[in-house]
């Protein structure tokens, strides 16, 4: 190669670089700048309680319905094909959503906005992990993808509040229209097409069966406390559920060229990182949607204090992720990961004893919050490179796929188990406290309004130290649901890893 054609390779890659990186910043922000608006959106928008919920879960269902769907449409069309079609259909979908003065057309925006999201997601790992090939250009490329993923995710609270305190709420999404438009130039200047030679034809009975067993049982997580989890609606929603995923299973496994290939959990070391994928959402990612309210109702912060507050929780998982690449290259996933998953549980039970001081306040926070972050930083780009380094480089936008769906899918679900263990904790602590005759349906109305902060405005009399003392026990349950989870997590990841042998990151395709 001559020094012009390699110095033509390096721009190309510095640019599918940028254009992997920024989509991944538009995604994150996505997820975590919204709830900063949804007080905003309650008033502007006239947005009842369960529509604010809907307005956060309709991007998250929408990320999981399509996650293995690109995988193969990526494999089959071409990645870079695939990528530019949901970076303009995401920039589509951000107008649509701050433009809108309407709330069910906000929500099916939103949607819209996670199916292409989704889409966009699955596209930055299979192209990286065919832009960039060797062992040091793909750590470095996974580890810039995992700080700025961090960024988006970690920074999008206190993002989206200072957008609404110098522009609106509508600005929150229409930034990503600007944002879409150089991604999408970055993307034709840089990234390499590349495509699997033997995906021939797409798992149309598949992809359908997968997403109506995940939108259904996300569905029925969701709306499950306010149907009944025993009606016969609720009942009958997760039936469908059932089936379908039953037919996946089968339409998987009499396809030729299935898109989800039972055969990759084989490998060990596929295996484990996706125990590692699915741990850490359902722990630190979806509590992070619940921490600033802590900060806020149960600390008495002010927004702009409590997003610096969650600094503390998300920074350090920005910094770790170059870190934990060089300790997978030396001491190899299997034993990075697990203590990886170790650290984030022990983050969570020192938050749970953080908040239950006596004088809980941000010092006592501190620690807890902090190694969590680093427990992700350990684990999310370690997680990432061996699933697709596990596999045969024509099947990475498979391998990314599944990834992907068992970060998602975790969760989308685990939102809703948060906030329902968050509630009922809440619940339990009002009846222990309150007279034994108050109505049932009062006691979960004031529940339901201290869990989301907002007890102040329920119009019932109970006293500060009542309404305290019941969100401290609702979270404290929270924290115990997350420590416990990603520790049995960590333990079964271990234990799958194994003996396995260290990843081949130089795969050829």
């Amino acid at each position: 190669m001559t020094l012009a054609a390699a110095t033509s390779t390096d721009h190309r890659s510095a640019l599918a670089l940028a254009a992997v990186c920024l989509s991944a910043l538009m995604f994150g922000l996505e997820i975590s700048s919204v709830p900063a608006i949804l007080p905003t959106l309650e008033q502007v928008l006239h947005a009842d309680f369960r529509q604010l919920q809907w307005i956060m879960n309709a991007y998250t269902i929408g990320v999981t319905m399509v996650l293995m769907a690109t995988g193969a449409l990526a494999d089959r069309f071409g990645r870079k094909a695939v990528f530019v079609v949901s970076i303009i259909a995401f920039g589509l979908a951000s107008l649509a959503c701050g433009i809108t003065e309407s709330v069910p057309v906000l929500i099916g925006a939103r949607f819209l906005q996670g199916l292409s999201g989704g889409a966009m997601l699955v596209c930055q790992i299979a192209i990286l992990s065919h832009q960039f090939r060797t062992a040091g250009e793909r750590g470095m490329a996974f580890g810039w993808w995992g700080v700025v993923s961090g960024v988006g995710l970690g920074f999008g609270p206190i993002i989206g509040g200072a957008i609404v305190a110098l522009w609106s709420w509508e600005w929150v999404f229409l930034v990503h229209v600007a944002l879409s438009l150089v991604t999408l130039l970055l993307t034709l200047g840089g990234v390499r097409e590349s495509r699997d030679p033997e995906a021939t034809r797409l798992d149309l009975m598949g992809m359908v069966t997968l997403s109506v067993a995940v939108f259904c049982l996300a569905f029925f997580i969701t709306q499950g406390p306010e149907l009944g989890f025993d009606s016969p609606t609720a009942l009958s929603i997760l039936a469908v559920a059932a089936v379908s995923f039953g037919a996946f299973i089968i339409a998987e496994k009499v396809t030729s060229r299935p898109m989800f290939d039972f055969s990759v959990f084989r490998i060990r070391l596929f295996s484990g990182a996706i125990i590692g994928s699915v741990a850490m959402n359902i722990s630190f990612w979806p509590f992070m949607i619940y921490l600033p309210i802590w900060f806020q109702a149960g600390l008495g912060y002010d927004s702009v204090a409590a997003g610096l507050g969650l600094l503390a929780y998300t920074l350090p998982a920005l910094v770790v992720p170059p870190l934990a690449e060089r300790l997978s290259l030396r001491y190899q996933p299997r034993l990075v990961i697990p203590a990886g998953l170790f650290t984030i549980g022990l983050g969570f039970m020192l938050m749970k004893l953080g908040s239950g001081a006596e004088n809980a306040n941000w010092l006592t926070m501190l620690p807890g919050c902090i190694l969590a972050g680093i427990g992700l930083g350990l684990t999310n780009t370690p997680v990432t490179n061996t699933t697709t380094g596990a596999v045969p480089a024509a099947r990475s936008g498979m391998a990314s796929g599944i990834d992907m769906s068992a970060r998602m899918i975790s969760l989308a679900l685990n939102i809703p188990v948060m906030g329902f263990i968050l509630v009922e904790g809440v619940l339990s602590s009002l009846r222990a406290n309150l007279p034994p005759d108050t109505d049932a349906s009062t006691l979960r109305f004031l529940a339901e309004r201290i869990a989301a902060g907002t007890a102040g405005s329920s119009g019932q009399e109970v006293s500060d130290a009542v309404v305290h003392h019941a969100l401290a026990d609702g979270f404290g349950q929270v924290m115990l649901y997350g420590g416990v989870s990603v520790w049995l997590l960590a333990a079964v990841s271990f234990v799958v890893f194994g003996q396995g042998r260290k990843v081949s990151r130089d795969c050829t395709a």
